[in-house]
């Protein structure tokens, strides 16, 4: 396929209204530091919620494996919605709704009402997740590196505060917990209001008919595409497990809840430092491949540390889960990086990151069934250390450098 003349001038893609720098920055900022919270916030304070609901096991693995079946089922939803409100106006609606979860869900009187309001806060993420980076595409030009490295560092900034700060925030009250997860509901107006104003400058703002006529192949007949979808999925299920029953399990081998939080916020700390390295190593690295399957090894590695010292060694091992982690931004930035189009770029996140998820969200359901039932964390760690070989396996087929476009191109024509 040959290479747009948007991308030959570096400047937003063909027909995009122009976006400041900094309102871009501000943008991606605030989204990013919002898509996450609202999701690892709750695990260390999940058995709080659980017992305060009269709930067991079932329902920890059903709110541990609830981001990911919202981000699967919703992110599924974002193209399509997209292409009827643009790209800005599906991040607005959908940050609106989350505030609205987040704000509601800590008064709920039951746990299905609980589980519903949380469905509802992860709106937000589900459509950004999808969108973010096809609008970074859309506005990017020459600063869609930059901007890419700006969203998943912050992402992992998000994500690490959620479960860093979720004890701490408790009031003295006995449900201060219910104050911990309303702090993020307001903390999400932020973005509201930014992507309120972007909206103002941009309007409908999906990529134009002209650009869709181009792309009728199926981004399922890109190998590449494929194997970021799995790798994707994968890396998710490690990612979300570990923020849901992490904490279970250095509490259980005598770690104090609070201690328990921030080890595994300091899991997704180390996705700060992934998120700002990995898109420029994309961009210059010529081993990528070695690097992603390299990932998976440290993930599967991680995974055996805590089977041998769960207690004694959980900060090291939490770090080498972290760096093994760095395969969630790498997934991230390889969706720009590894499409043209910014619709290649909308479809093949609307494919890598909903697929992936809800991928991830069976492996999450399974683990919590597996450590419920069997009462043995040695199990269910096993079980997670050979998905991360399997991360690293697919992982190391998805960094080949390749662009689905032309995949896409080379299928339609054969």
């Amino acid at each position: 396929m040959r290479t747009r003349r948007s991308e030959r001038r570096g400047g937003p893609a063909a027909g995009a209204p122009a976006i400041g720098a900094v309102l871009a920055v501000i943008a991606v900022a605030t989204v990013s530091l919002n898509l996450r919270p609202g999701a690892t916030s709750l695990g260390p304070l999940l058995e709080d919620v659980v017992a305060f609901h009269g709930q067991g096991g079932l329902a920890m693995g059903l709110l541990t494996a609830l981001p990911c079946l919202a981000f699967g089922v919703l992110g599924a939803l974002a193209v399509p919605i997209s292409k009827r409100v643009g790209l800005t106006g599906t991040v607005v609606a959908s940050l609106v709704l989350a505030v609205a979860g987040l704000l509601l869900r800590p008064q709920a009187s039951t746990f299905v009402m609980f589980t519903l309001l949380s469905l509802l806060a992860l709106v937000g993420p589900a459509l950004g997740n999808v969108i973010v980076p096809a609008w970074i595409k859309q506005y990017g030009g020459r600063r869609t590196v930059a901007l890419m490295t700006l969203y998943s560092t912050l992402l992992g900034v998000g994500g690490a505060s959620g479960s860093a700060f979720a004890v701490p925030l408790i009031t003295d009250e006995a449900l201060g917990w219910q104050d911990s997860l309303r702090f993020w509901g307001l903390l999400a107006v932020v973005p509201v209001v930014v992507w309120t104003i972007v909206l103002a400058r941009t309007g409908h703002d999906f990529p134009p008919d002209a650009a869709q006529g181009e792309l009728r192949t199926s981004v399922l007949r890109s190998p590449t595409a494929v194997a970021l979808t799995a790798m994707f999925g994968l890396q998710s299920m490690n990612a979300y497990t570990q923020f849901g029953l992490l904490p279970q399990i250095l509490t259980q081998g005598g770690m104090s809840a609070a201690d328990a939080g921030l080890v595994t916020g300091s899991v997704a700390a180390w996705g700060i430092l992934g998120g700002l390295v990995m898109p420029t190593v994309i961009e210059r690295s010529h081993h990528l491949p070695l690097i992603a399957l390299g990932m998976g090894l440290l993930t599967a590695a991680g995974y055996i540390g805590l089977i041998l010292a769960p207690a004694a060694g959980a900060l090291l091992w939490a770090s080498v889960l972290g760096v093994g982690g760095f395969a969630f931004p790498t997934a991230i930035a390889l969706i720009p990086a590894r499409s043209r189009d910014p619709l290649v770029t909308a479809r093949l996140s609307g494919m890598v990151q909903p697929v992936g998820y809800l991928i991830a969200a069976a492996g999450s359901i399974t683990a919590g069934v597996v450590l419920d039932a069997t009462g043995s964390a040695r199990t269910m760690l096993t079980m997670m250390a050979v998905t991360g070989l399997a991360l690293g396996v697919v992982g190391f087929r998805a960094a080949r450098p390749a662009f689905v476009d032309d995949e896409m191109g080379c299928a339609a024509r054969s």
